[in-house]
């Protein structure tokens, strides 16, 4: 029997054609779960659901209004919530002083307050024992210039996910986050053309290659699983970048200079 039959699970930011969420809900269906896909096309969920037999919801996550209606049209479906994963982000590279109080605003909202209300949301619905997962990032840990807004609200939330899975585990609930580097997915397919620019990465993954959704859809399964003996981590799914670096700004456009030599 699959490790996750009749769990119900929540995927947030599921909305972008074979996006690390659609790749995450396919396989917590394919583990046996029943999958709410979530985010702001509701075209493309649409689609999902139909192919995982799931429930496409609309939801902005920094609407705390989205917020209850998604939690109370997966419950008003399938009874009962039991993994909520968010996989929400906005990949802002723009250098610290040029970094605008709008960006800051829409980072915060999107990276920070958007998932505090999730989670939020999750601790008083969710049905024990639970998880929650939140997709955080490698440079949560360790540097990446010109990323700092981004960087930032990902380590702040990591440290709510600490919070959440102290006051909530005597509630039978978990809370993780789960921390990519660079990853093979649609948002990264362009830079991936051009030529030198993820060599210029490879180099700081001990494992040798770059990662994919597949990897981090792998370590979600696990924590999603009630087998799952662990709460209030962040697990580094990165292939060993972490022990390591990203590579400078320099060393990345000195790779594409010799790239198109």
């Amino acid at each position: 029997m699959s490790q996750l039959f009749n769990k119900v699970a929540i995927v947030l930011g599921a909305a972008g054609k074979d996006n690390m969420g659609q790749v995450i809900a396919r396989r917590l269906h394919a583990e046996g779960a029943k999958a709410v896909v979530a985010g702001r096309n509701l075209e493309e969920l649409d689609c999902l659901a139909a192919e995982l037999n799931g429930l496409a919801v609309c939801c902005d996550i920094t609407s705390k209004a989205d917020i209850e209606n998604l939690f109370c049209a997966a419950i008003t479906r399938y009874g009962h919530v039991d993994i909520v994963v968010n996989a929400t982000g906005w990949g802002l590279l723009k250098s610290f002083e040029e970094t605008t109080e709008a960006d800051l605003r829409k980072m915060s909202d999107l990276q920070y307050i958007g998932p505090y209300m999730l989670f939020q949301e999750a601790v008083k619905r969710v049905t024990a024992p639970a998880s929650l997962i939140q997709i955080s990032s490698a440079t949560a840990k360790i540097m990446f210039e010109d990323h700092s807004a981004y960087m930032g609200t990902k380590a702040g939330i990591d440290h709510v996910v600490r919070c959440i899975a102290n006051e909530y585990g005597n509630k039978g609930i978990r809370a993780n986050s789960v921390s990519p580097g660079l990853t093979e997915t649609p948002m990264t397919a362009e830079a991936k053309q051009t030529p030198g620019l993820f060599d210029a990465f490879v180099a700081g993954y001990p494992l040798g290659r770059i990662g994919t959704s597949e990897d981090i859809a792998s370590a979600i399964v696990w924590l999603a699983g009630d087998e799952c003996f662990m709460t209030g981590e962040n697990l580094q799914v990165n292939g060993g970048l972490t022990l390591r670096r990203n590579p400078m700004k320099s060393e990345i456009e000195a790779a594409v200079v010799a790239a198109a030599q």
